[in-house]
């Protein structure tokens, strides 16, 4: 057993070694532009890694970060290297923990990694990366190259292409300590139009967890020689106001784009079926902004679509607070009411309520006629069931009762006739309202109708 455990600790350290040789020997390759030696060298270091970059101290990660990295920039796959590259920011970032998983000291860059691991007792360390200088002097031409392809293709409407420039020209600039945003949330939207659900969502839940807001201050000048106002960054615009040459130094701060953020991936989770993570990404984004209604909008349609029913109905009645003149919400809000005799009286409300803001509403004018009428179904058969019983009174009674009914809800379907006169549904319905009140005028004059519209039907 001591033999066989002492073999394998040599194993383990031979693995380790030949990463740290074959991976400081890609980093020399690739600094020399001897790319398919360095490819060669990190291809033979990542067989014996498996994938299991947290066995990888930080220092050697980020050598590994930058040597595969730059070998993809240069060998035509900027997209890939550029986001090998931004690992190394989020290496410096990031804390890193540290510990054992038995016989291998491991290093995991972030909490959310290290809580993954399952493993206790982990250490919190920070670690500075050595190579952003480096970095910076072989990204900034491609920087530029990046960027000018993502606007062109954003302006062909290529978005998807734009897209993924506009993440490369991110990534590059994070592999060089720059964090721009803007750039992101570009490829964000992008992606939105291109119709690429996940990389959207990827990006937007991205800048949501940095705490990007879009926030942005311009610093401009104005040259007194040539009158024009000129952009500038802090530090020259600071600077220049010692000058004579320049005047009107001015400040503006863009708004907070936060909100529009948080309303754009929730949309996007709607729109890719994802229910159940909207539901739970707008319950925490309502309580950061309480008085969004577009987030109430998408959690009451999440809630629907998951046939959360209970939920539905108090996020519908959340939303309408907010937002009171929504008829389609009032409508919905009364179907759901109308399934509970107790709410009877709440779902006519909210029936009324979503006819006086579109009194086009074919399906509310419906709904609350036949709400008011009961559910004629179960009153025949309890008219049939007394007459058989010989209890004519109790009978009569309850055919006295239906046509009161019918007599309150003739106004409401008259107002959808007027709204609709075409709707063979509501002149249907009106003859047969009318003739169960006895009024036989009416009922003639709409079987006149309906007979006209079944014959243009035709």
């Amino acid at each position: 057993m001591k033999k066989i455990f002492l073999s394998l600790a040599l194993v383990s350290l031979t693995f380790a070694a030949a990463q740290k040789k074959e991976i400081a020997n890609a980093v020399k390759a690739v600094e020399s532009n001897d790319f398919a030696g360095a490819n060669s060298q990190i291809a033979a270091a990542e067989g014996v890694m498996g994938g299991q970059t947290h066995l990888l101290e930080p220092a050697l990660l980020e050598q590994y970060y930058y040597a595969k990295g730059l070998a993809l920039l240069k060998t035509g796959k900027p997209t890939e290297g550029a986001a090998f590259l931004a690992k190394i920011n989020d290496l410096g970032k990031s804390k890193i923990y540290t510990g054992k998983d038995g016989k291998n000291k491991v290093y995991f860059v972030g909490k959310a990694a290290a809580d993954a691991s399952g493993i206790n007792g982990l250490k919190e360390e920070n670690f500075v990366p050595t190579t952003s200088d480096k970095l910076a002097i072989a990204i900034n031409p491609l920087v530029q190259l990046s960027n000018k392809a993502a606007i062109d293709a954003y302006n062909q409407k290529n978005f998807a292409v734009s897209g993924a420039k506009f993440r490369e020209s991110y990534n590059l600039l994070k592999a060089a300590g720059q964090i721009n945003g803007q750039l992101l949330y570009n490829s964000s939207l992008s992606y939105v139009y291109a119709k690429d659900n996940e990389k959207a969502l990827e990006g937007f839940s991205e800048l949501i967890n940095s705490g990007y807001t879009g926030v942005q201050t311009t610093y401009t000048a104005k040259e007194k020689a040539t009158g024009k106002s000129i952009d500038l960054d802090k530090a020259t615009w600071e600077t220049l106001k010692k000058s004579p040459d320049y005047s009107d130094f001015k400040t503006e701060v863009s708004p907070s784009i936060e909100g529009e953020l948080y309303e754009t991936y929730a949309s996007i989770l709607v729109e890719a079926g994802k229910f159940d993570d909207a539901i739970a990404f707008t319950e925490k984004s309502l309580k950061k902004f309480p008085t969004s209604v577009r987030l109430a909008e998408l959690q009451s349609h999440s809630y629907y679509k998951a046939g959360k029913t209970a939920e539905f109905a108090a996020s519908l009645k959340s939303y309408l607070s907010k937002n009171p003149n929504d008829a389609t919400s009032w409508y919905n809000l009364g179907v759901l009411q109308s399934k509970d005799p107790a709410q009877k009286s709440e779902a006519e409300s909210a029936f009324r309520k979503a006819i006086e803001l579109d009194s086009k509403m074919t399906n509310a004018y419906q709904n609350l006629a036949y709400l008011m009428m009961g559910d004629d179904d179960i009153t025949i058969s309890e008219y049939d069931s007394l007459r058989k019983a010989g209890k004519v009174d109790e009978a009569n009674k309850v055919m006295d009762a239906r046509r009161e009914r019918f007599k309150s809800a003739i106004p409401v379907v008259e107002k959808w006739h007027q709204a609709h006169p075409d709707n063979l549904d509501a002149v249907t319905l009106l003859k047969g309202m009318y003739q169960t009140t006895r009024n036989e005028a009416k009922q003639k004059e709409f079987k006149a109708k309906e007979d006209a519209l079944k014959a243009k039907a035709k």
